[in-house]
């Protein structure tokens, strides 16, 4: 299992935008910086997303960056990943856990507390904890939280003793970084805003400019994880 200090400030989720694979987009991101992608692939076939996941791996192995792949847990056994990124609707985490190696990474959906309470009983190494605003990224979209259900979720958590490192996610953009840090979010989660920008590489590097600013306004130090494999 991981540890806190393992797991980035800066989660990267790729998209396939235009004539650019997802691949090719993880590439743009990972010139900017961002060492951690989340190779997330939907309504395609598996021979498919099996390509794109060997080519994303690909990157991130020159890059140095880990590679975590969303609800495909035979594929990141397959493909030796760091580890895998689980939905409310994929598989249970401690099923994943038996699949994959013991220090693989295993990340959580959470849209509640309650959701927070489940997925660190079941060993997951991070949470995913949003939509912080509307976002056209994801399907079945939960209700949007935005900084006072951030404030209010991670206060909980704190009063129950529970310091799971939480990944806020969900529309986020430049100059939301402080604020959701404040909330006790250890990091964010980003995908259009990096993938859609005109310059890819620049908004990553902004993202991480922004982190980095969070985390010396609180006295914390910020550390920038590799891939494991």
């Amino acid at each position: 299992m991981a540890t806190q200090h393992s797991i980035a400030r800066l989660h990267y989720i790729t998209q396939a935008i235009g004539d650019n694979t997802h691949a090719q987009c993880a590439e743009a991101a990972c010139s900017g910086g961002v060492r951690w992608v989340q190779l997330r692939v939907k309504n395609t076939s598996a021979d498919e997303w099996r390509r794109q996941a060997v080519a994303t791996q690909q990157v991130c192995r020159t890059h140095g960056a880990v590679f975590i792949i969303n609800d495909n847990t035979a594929l990141a056994v397959e493909l030796g990943a760091d580890g895998v990124h689980l939905g409310k609707e994929d598989m249970p985490p401690q099923q994943a856990r038996a699949m994959l190696d013991p220090d693989a990474i295993i990340g959580g959906t959470a849209n509640t507390f309650s959701d927070i309470v489940r997925l660190a009983d079941a060993g997951v190494d991070y949470i995913g904890l949003g939509p912080f605003r509307f976002t056209t990224t994801k399907e079945k979209l939960s209700p949007v939280l935005g900084l006072g259900g951030y404030h209010a979720i991670l206060d909980q958590c704190t009063r129950a003793g529970l310091h799971i490192p939480v990944i806020a996610i969900g529309g986020i953009a430049p100059g939301d970084t402080a604020q959701l840090i404040q909330t006790g979010a250890h990091g964010i989660a980003v995908s259009s805003a990096i993938n859609a920008a005109h310059n890819p590489a620049q908004a990553a590097e902004q993202f991480l400019h922004e982190l980095h600013a969070a985390q010396a306004a609180q006295g914390q130090s910020y550390a920038t994880p590799g891939s494991s494999r």
